[in-house]
């Protein structure tokens, strides 16, 4: 996840960096006399720095060392963000799956759908529920065979081999695959409920609002907890992506605001005419509204 994360942001920011290689080509220079000393300004030169290093395009400009500072702490601050959050979701991340190991087993799946609880909740009972009276609903696990079992079936059968065949569980030759799909399957869908050490007991549903309909979940306490430690999890990988993206916009930011500051410097001293600009929306058909972004365009 994080070499994903990280790999978005590098693409866009060489987009950018392809993005304004021509205008840094067009760059002109203005004399800025000071003190009797002849300084040559470079407006692409201080918009380079600012989009390499926050900061280093307001060191060139000479700027007020606060803007300077105030740069470069966003860039120092948004990269310890992110891997203060990664680190974070990556523990979390690393807490759930043990909890599920802990707490959901193939075995009881199996023994729970043939072997129904007489436990009630609200006047329904197990068998109620279509998700608990089959292994097969809308979404499967992944078995690993070996052995016998492997020759005949395959090394990689679907969960939903286990409707037909449950004996293999006593075999001794059939695991698991406890890959992502099977870390969120198992709390995101009633159909695995019954793997839960505490489904025989513990077991209630309640109905949940979806908008245009209203939906019954079938839920346990350890399942609840289950839920809310990946929903941390997934909590901070999202506080992680927003540190990326304020460290993308630091970059645009600086470079942007070190290249008006120079031609403003240079038109001061002298009478260098206006930077031209032109800010429109991006059109995409996907998005809501049509749009895709916005789209800066500098002319120098």
């Amino acid at each position: 996840m994080r070499d994903e994360l990280m790999s978005k942001f590098f693409l866009t920011f060489n987009l950018i960096i392809l993005g304004i290689n021509p205008l840094i080509a067009q760059d002109t220079t203005s004399a800025i006399v000071e003190d009797s000393v002849e300084s040559i300004y470079y407006p692409g030169k201080p918009l380079l720095m600012s989009l390499i290093l926050p900061g280093a395009g307001q060191f060139y400009n000479k700027s007020p060392w606060l803007r300077t500072a105030s740069f470069l702490s966003v860039e120092i601050g948004s990269i310890a963000a992110y891997f203060h959050f990664d680190n974070q979701a990556s523990q979390y991340r690393n807490d759930y799956k043990a909890y599920a190991d802990k707490n959901w087993a193939l075995a009881d799946w199996v023994y729970n759908r043939f072997n129904p609880t007489s436990q009630s909740y609200d006047s329904k009972i197990w068998t109620n529920f279509y998700a608990l009276r089959s292994l097969i609903g809308t979404h499967h696990l992944t078995l690993y065979l070996t052995g016998d079992l492997a020759d005949e079936f395959g090394q990689y059968p679907s969960s939903d081999s286990l409707e037909t065949h449950p004996e293999w569980l006593d075999s001794g030759n059939i695991l698991i695959v406890k890959d992502r799909h099977f870390y969120e399957n198992i709390g995101k869908y009633d159909q695995f409920l019954g793997g839960w050490t505490d489904a025989r007991t513990d077991w209630y549903w309640e109905e949940k609002d979806v908008g245009d309909s209203i939906e019954i979940v079938i839920k346990t306490p350890i399942k609840e907890d289950y839920l809310d430690q990946r929903e941390l999890s997934n909590k901070m990988l999202t506080l992680a992506k927003y540190s990326l993206t304020t460290l993308l916009f630091n970059h645009v930011i600086s470079g942007l605001e070190a290249v008006w500051t120079s031609q403003k410097v240079a038109r001061e001293n002298n009478n260098v005419e206006a930077i031209e600009t032109d800010l429109s929306l991006i059109y995409n058909p996907i998005n809501p509204g049509g749009i895709g972004g916005l789209s800066l365009t500098i002319n120098f």
